[in-house]
């Protein structure tokens, strides 16, 4: 097995120096040897599920780079003080870097947050599994809270475009309604006005053929009782004489 020193700057979990993997046989030749070698302060057999339950936890990093296979597994050497502080001092630098917002929605911020809750589970796990464990569950409820947010945010956009398409479209219809009614009523003011000159014509021949009437029926009026005087003048000429 071959080794390299490899310092993970993407990710603020700390990781054990990547191991070349040949074959599985050697791996778990040489994983068994290396927990026989490692003898700390817990057994064997503790330290092997400690291991296996961060494995199952942050799982190990495998990659190929020229034709060979490499494996990077979490740490499982116990976090001090310092390394709680230094965490804290690269998680603010590393918000500072990448420039993440302080509030409001920011994936970067969100990953830099959820790559130092993952390394607080590390340490935790190792001093306690089932304070790790713990934290774990914390961490799935956790993102699938803020995934069923994304969900309904996702569904929210998508259904307030759709209402914005369907209110932009009944914009357009009623733009054509009210361009219609502006003409229906344009045509209607047309025929008002149309009407209105008609009945003014109506109304002055009506006046005129009145007063025409008036005039001719005066005139009528006048002959009829010239003609009258004209003979009763007539008749008492007549009627004069024999007395």
């Amino acid at each position: 097995m071959a080794e390299r020193v490899l310092i993970d700057s993407t990710t603020l979990v700390k990781y054990d120096n990547p191991v070349l993997i040949t074959k599985h046989e050697e791996v778990d030749k040489e994983l068994s040897t290396g927990d026989k070698t490692k003898t700390a302060a817990p057994t064997a057999d503790v330290r092997r599920e400690t291991e296996e339950i961060l494995n199952s936890i942050l799982p190990p990093k495998e990659w190929e780079e020229d034709g060979q296979m490499w494996r990077q597994q979490v740490s499982t050497t116990p976090a001090t003080r310092l390394d709680v502080v230094n965490l804290q001092e690269q998680l603010d630098m590393r918000l500072q870097q990448r420039q993440a917002r302080e509030t409001g929605i920011c994936p970067i911020r969100r990953e830099l947050y959820t790559q130092c809750f993952d390394e607080i589970i590390r340490q935790v796990t190792i001093n306690c599994a089932e304070r790790g464990l713990l934290l774990l569950r914390v961490r799935d409820e956790m993102r699938m809270t803020i995934e069923a947010y994304q969900a309904l945010y996702c569904s929210s956009i998508a259904f307030g475009m759709r209402k914005a398409l369907q209110s932009e479209q009944g914009k357009s219809d009623l733009q054509r309604d009210v361009e219609d009614l502006r003409d229906e009523k344009a045509d209607l003011e047309r025929q008002l006005t149309d009407l209105r000159q008609r009945a003014e014509q109506a109304d002055r021949r009506a006046a005129e053929l009145r007063l025409a009437e008036e005039k001719k029926h005066g005139e009528e009026i006048a002959f009829l009782k010239k003609t009258n005087q004209q003979l009763k003048s007539q008749l008492e000429g007549i009627i004069a004489p024999k007395k």
